[in-house]
């Protein structure tokens, strides 16, 4: 842990096993003191489910918590021999790879042949090591991803470690300006990969004025953040100038927020924006520390009326040749998908997504199917993201009434996490993923025997069905 941060009494975090179920470990036979997590359910027969299990040691009553230093380093950590999509490309089988493999309980032949084609990302920087390896493609379990990162100090661990309990696969920091010590605390203490927007941190780098950002600026940040351990980062580079006449006739002009900054930036100062005539510089210093690249939606709809305009799709035929640019310089690259759109066109969306993009694997915010649910976004959300899940969209970002409302509060997070969590287990099953139907089938003999306690632990939320409402905190203080 660095000395960067200086609280002398450290916050109290969620540790205690998520209610009817036991934390288990597999052992990874090539790697060395590895060991991959699970979620055992036994049940009353005797039998037992494994599930699987993003919420690190938090959920392990014999897990030694001390914030100051973070976690462990995980044993194999890959360093210096490139990314892990040159690694598959040469046909090898990483410690990451191996990791995963066991975790969505596949080969690990597919999992390699799945990074080495662009059509999944292993998202592990080197200087992460905490983290637990995990993988995002259409091949594999839809994760979800939650946001954590608020104005007050001291939350984004705590949330974090929520969010992961709750069901999230990775956390998204969105906390911006002198952010450096609570980010480095955040990485040091998650066991799932953390992404950014360093464009958003870049800007208060330059007192909130657009038009004084400069490459020197947003690169600085870049590299600051993946010195930092950083997994992946949301980059709207697919913003040209040429395109911003292409939304004057919006309803809802550009709503996205690294969007809305670059648009300003080259109105501004007249010319083409510094990510795009950059860009391979950028995908150099994401090479360095295999930072994968997340291809943000800068010109998506703010509205249904705006769905599937000319801005959005001009942009997608943009980021679909910057994604082949990533690739041949090694980055893994994935691709974020339309924000609205109603529920009929989601799939046709998916499908020229994954076309334009030569198959990177897709993520999204929702996408809101509707824009009359005002303090249910989460629910609009959740519907939209259970369609494009299914028709192959690898990974949905919670978007919760808070986003729109204000400040956000752990409750709400809770209720767009769990529902984001419910989306991607209808997808999976929908997709035919066999863990997610043998959960289903014990869930129903459950019912139908009427065992209470297996049908509330193989629940998508075991505190709540158990009527838990509040779990065990550890107070951490300095060693």
């Amino acid at each position: 842990m660095t000395a960067h941060w200086p609280p002398a009494d450290l916050p109290a975090v969620t540790a205690a096993p998520v209610v009817g179920g036991s934390k288990d470990y597999l052992d990874l036979v090539d790697v060395r003191g590895a060991r991959v997590p699970y979620r055992r359910v036994r049940l009353a027969d005797g039998r037992h489910v494994d599930l699987y299990d993003s919420s690190g040691p938090y959920t392990d009553p014999d897990a030694v918590l001390d914030l100051e230093r973070g976690l462990p380093p995980r044993p194999g950590v890959f360093h210096g021999r490139g990314t892990q999509l040159q690694q598959a490309r040469n046909g090898v089988v990483t410690a990451e790879m191996a990791f995963v493999a066991a975790r969505e309980g596949v080969r690990p032949k597919l999992v390699r042949d799945e990074v080495a084609g662009g059509r999944a990302v292993i998202p592990a920087n080197h200087r992460h090591p905490e983290s637990e390896p995990m993988i995002i493609g259409r091949a594999f379990r839809v994760k979800v991803t939650a946001t954590v990162g608020t104005p007050s100090a001291d939350t984004e661990v705590q949330d974090m470690v929520r969010s992961i309990r709750w069901g999230a696969d990775t956390v998204l920091d969105a906390s911006a300006g002198d952010a450096f010590d609570h980010r480095d605390r955040l990485l040091r203490n998650a066991p799932v990969p953390i992404g950014t927007d360093p464009l958003h941190q870049a800007l208060e780098a330059v007192d909130g004025d657009p038009a004084a950002l400069s490459w020197e600026t947003f690169r600085d940040t870049v590299v600051e953040q993946a010195e930092q351990g950083v997994d992946y980062m949301t980059v709207p580079a697919g913003v040209r100038v040429e395109h911003l006449s292409l939304t004057a006739g919006r309803a809802s002009g550009i709503v996205d927020r690294g969007g809305a900054i670059m648009a300003a930036w080259c109105r501004r100062r007249r010319t083409e924006s510094f990510l795009f005539t950059h860009f391979e510089e950028l995908c150099g210093i994401l090479a360095r520390y295999d930072v994968t690249l997340a291809l943000g939606a800068g010109l998506q709809p703010g509205s249904i009326a705006d769905a599937d305009d000319a801005a959005q799709f001009t942009e997608l035929r943009t980021v679909g040749g910057l994604a082949k640019v990533a690739r041949a310089h090694g980055v893994q690259v994935m691709i974020e998908g339309s924000g609205r759109l109603p529920l009929h066109a989601i799939a046709n969306h998916v499908r020229l997504l994954d076309q334009l993009s030569q198959g990177a694997p897709a993520y999204a915010y929702g996408p809101l199917t509707t824009d009359v649910a005002l303090g249910h976004e989460h629910v609009a959300a959740a519907i939209g993201a259970a369609a494009t899940a299914q028709a192959g969209t690898a990974m949905l970002f919670c978007l919760s009434p808070a986003q729109h409302a204000g400040d956000p509060e752990r409750a709400v997070l809770k209720d767009a996490v769990v529902a984001h969590r419910i989306a991607a287990h209808a997808a999976d099953l929908a997709k035919g993923q066999l863990p997610a139907r043998q959960r289903e089938v014990e869930l129903c003999r459950a019912r139908v025997e009427h065992h209470w306690h297996d049908q509330r632990a193989l629940s998508v939320d075991p505190d709540t069905a158990y009527g838990v409402t509040s779990v065990g905190h550890r107070r951490l203080r300095r060693t």
